[in-house]
């Protein structure tokens, strides 16, 4: 799971927007503001059942990560979180 969920900087950042761009998910922010240092991004591809293939990407560090638990959930009420 991307560590961007339980990260203060989450709505601000502009690696956690390329992730979105990629899953092809709403944005939190349309013109993020914060560049974080030293992102590390996952990125897996898995065989789908079906026979096609899918793309994963996930931070999973990140030299700016600032813990806040739940801070995504706060930001997207009711929504599911993202895997």
């Amino acid at each position: 799971m991307c560590i961007c969920v339980d990260c203060r900087w989450v709505d601000r950042c502009q690696a956690y927007h390329a992730v979105e761009q990629q899953h092809g998910a709403p944005h939190l922010c349309g013109q993020p503001d914060f560049s974080p240092e030293a992102p590390r991004i996952h990125v897996q591809v898995m065989d789908l059942p079906e026979g096609g293939v899918g793309v994963e990407w996930d931070v999973r560090a990140c030299g700016s990560f600032c813990p806040e638990p739940g801070r995504w959930q706060r930001l997207r009420p009711g929504l599911a979180m993202p895997r």
